[in-house]
């Protein structure tokens, strides 16, 4: 699918942006692939990793329309990954988030538009479903722009599609990471937000081969989620340090106790695929029309049962904590 394409991913110098970049050289062979990101220090390291001939690294912010309608001229494939991320963070400083998720959401969409780019997927948490921190609600904004940017195009041949995962396993600013370098520092208790907190996980792995498939699958307008496992916080820090006690130090601002992804009110509209779920759009589309019923590679799906939630609570697939450290490992 990628092969003689030009393909440019925002936030590309990120854990999500390094293994796509790893994972499209493997597979195909672009005609671009370009790496947008505001680092340049990060953007000089990931340049001794991958210096193929068609490897490009812009510098520039999604917050900056003119610069990335710039960046995407002549691009075939988008993939938004850029974004303020750590909910905290979020909390403390709320016009920044705003301005990188949801305005530089609106700038892609608009540069996009501008090179009559193929299809563009967003990528989401599952924080956007039912939010109650700034960072969920920001990126819930986000993905109701992207979807309602199919109706935006009018006549151009631009589709936009958003996915949505849970907590990836390793990304930098993660709890895991986290956890490996209190260890490596000598702590003797490792803190625990709520013994009873739940998380869906997914490897970053399974994330970019999910972006991808989405590109195959996508007509437009829709959430892609994927079927992940769930698991405890008490069985993640077991996992990486079997003998190290907990300490529970209280949920942090703007965190919940367990995440959705297919919130109850999107059951009206959310289909039961064999290894995703997959939104559409609550608004129809002046210049889009498509049964959400099968895709584009031939899969089918139907309709779930009114008030079905995918939660990471009543997720029936729990990773046992040795399931837990063999993927870790």
């Amino acid at each position: 699918m990628f092969n003689g394409k030009a393909i440019l991913i925002t936030g590309g110098t990120g854990s999500f942006g390094k293994q796509f970049v790893e994972t499209v050289l493997d597979r195909y062979t672009p005609s671009r692939l370009i790496v947008y990101s505001r680092d340049e220090l990060k953007q000089f390291e990931m340049q001794q990793v991958f210096s193929q001939s068609c490897m490009r690294y812009f510098l520039g912010d999604v917050r900056d329309q003119a610069r990335l309608t710039r960046a995407m001229r002549n691009v075939d494939y988008v993939v938004h990954a850029a974004a303020i991320k750590q909910v905290p963070a979020a909390e403390y400083n709320p016009m920044e988030c705003i301005k990188t998720n949801v305005h530089g959401a609106e700038n892609v969409i608009h540069a996009a538009l501008e090179n009559n780019v193929q299809k563009v997927i967003a990528l989401s948490t599952d924080k956007a479903a039912n939010p109650i921190n700034l960072y969920g609600a920001s990126k819930l904004a986000s993905d109701k722009i992207f979807v309602a940017g199919n109706n935006i195009a009018g006549k151009h041949k631009t589709i936009f599609s958003v996915v949505r995962y849970g907590n990836v396993i390793g990304s930098r600013g993660s709890v895991i990471p986290f956890f490996k370098e209190l260890l490596e520092n000598g702590c003797e208790q490792l803190p625990i937000t709520h013994p009873e907190m739940t998380r869906f996980l997914i490897t970053l792995e399974q994330g970019v081969d999910f972006v991808i498939k989405s590109f195959e699958r996508m007509a437009g307008g829709e959430i892609f989620i994927p079927k992940i496992p769930s698991c405890k916080i008490t069985d993640l820090a077991s996992a990486i340090a079997p003998e190290t006690p907990f300490k529970i130090i209280g949920i942090r601002p703007g965190e919940k106790m367990h995440e959705i992804m297919c919130p109850a009110d999107d059951s009206y509209h959310t289909y039961d695929y064999p290894d995703h779920y997959l939104i559409s759009p609550s608004i129809k589309f002046n210049n889009l029309s498509h049964d959400y019923t099968n895709n584009a590679v031939g899969e089918t799906g139907e309709l779930v049962t009114p008030g079905f939630e995918y939660n990471s609570l009543s997720n029936p697939h729990y990773l046992s904590i040795k399931e837990i450290a063999k993927l870790i490992a």
